[in-house]
């Protein structure tokens, strides 16, 4: 008898590439059917795009009162689940990258089993929430956030795996984005209004990238905080300004830089997948010993917006100094076995699934 599985779609897009790659790889198994559930047309079509064969079963979830049909805007998710509850609890899997699906816990007579991929790399507090103890099987991508789920009682040890970052599996190649060869900066502040360097400082940064000469740089906010914040606008031409785009989620900025700029966003491991120089921004003198500044250590730590010509200009020189720390924050951060991410989700998820029927 297949076994059906379905995936919920109903974040933004930027968390579609974290589940994607398992769903088309659980796709491939025999006797193994996967449904993408979205209220979105668009997220539909973004998965539909990787998945030429047609693998997956997309279903479209009715939509709840929103805006238009937005890669990066999707109707509330608690008003999804609960609008959609018959079409969802039919499934006796579901997968899902948010913690918002943990509320159908609260509903009775559910019994459907939750199994979570966990996005980002487990430097933040805010990725430690007690939803994260309602699901019957947590994928992280390393050890790191395995043992710190397990510390603060969110998951037993036999409830959390480390699967990897699958992300990587469908990451964009290298592109030009300007018509010199001048070397490229991406500044990508997180979304977090304590902790981002945007909005506090973001006209002083702005300034100081706007008159840099000898780069091209390209900002591109986590999406999160670009739906937040009034549009960056730059007439620079060496600047290009993404306030969200395919471009923006699907690693091609992090490939096709040469310098990382931040603050706490864990965007940064994905920029390290090829150790580079990074620069991080810590204006407002914060103390950098807790977690979320743990990748302070990758780079150099600027305490001003005027300090970075300098620091771009010996960036290349102290990079050898930083490769080892870099090196290590990854493989603690990220499990990069020779054998995909992918399959090693589809196989954790499809072994949790059979010892539960």
């Amino acid at each position: 008898m297949p076994i059906d599985i379905a995936f919920l779609a109903i974040a933004e897009a930027q968390q579609l590439y974290h589940w994607l790659p398992a769903a088309l790889e659980l796709a491939r198994r025999p006797d193994v059917r996967v449904h993408i559930l979205s209220p979105s047309d668009q997220i539909l079509a973004l998965a539909a795009s990787y998945d030429p064969q047609g693998l997956l079963r997309p279903i479209r979830l009715r939509r709840p009162p929103s805006g238009p049909d937005s890669l990066f805007r999707q109707p509330s998710r608690l008003a999804t689940l609960l609008l959609n509850y018959p079409a969802i609890v039919r499934f006796p899997t579901l997968v899902t990258t948010e913690i918002s699906s943990a509320w159908l816990r609260r509903i009775p007579g559910f019994r459907s089993r939750l199994i979570l991929i966990k996005h980002g790399a487990g430097d933040r507090e805010g990725g430690y929430k007690k939803r994260h103890a309602d699901f019957d099987l947590t994928l992280v991508a390393g050890e790191k956030d395995r043992h710190r789920m397990i510390d603060r009682g969110l998951c037993a040890p036999d409830a959390v795996a480390v699967g990897g970052y699958s992300k990587f599996e469908l990451k964009a190649p290298r592109q030009r984005y300007f018509q010199n060869d001048d070397p490229v900066l991406l500044y990508n502040p997180h979304f977090d209004p304590h902790l981002s360097s945007w909005p506090g400082h973001g006209a002083q940064i702005l300034a100081v990238l706007e008159a840099l000469k000898g780069w091209n740089v390209i900002i591109a906010p986590h999406t999160k905080l670009a739906r937040k914040t009034p549009p960056i606008v730059s007439h620079a031409p060496h600047i290009r300004v993404d306030m969200g785009s395919r471009h923006s989620i699907d690693m091609s900025y992090t490939m096709s830089a040469d310098v990382y700029l931040g603050d706490v966003s864990s965007q940064v491991y994905e920029f390290l997948l090829h150790p580079r120089p990074c620069i991080f921004l810590n204006l407002d003198h914060r103390d950098g010993s807790g977690d979320a500044f743990a990748h302070w250590r990758l780079g150099q730590v600027i305490e001003r917006a005027d300090a970075l010509p300098q620091a771009l200009a010996c960036a290349n020189d102290l990079q050898p100094g930083f490769v080892a720390a870099q090196e290590a924050a990854m493989q603690q951060s990220i499990d990069l076995s020779p054998i995909a991410a992918s399959r090693r989700q589809a196989d954790i998820i499809l072994n949790f699934v059979k010892k539960s029927a």
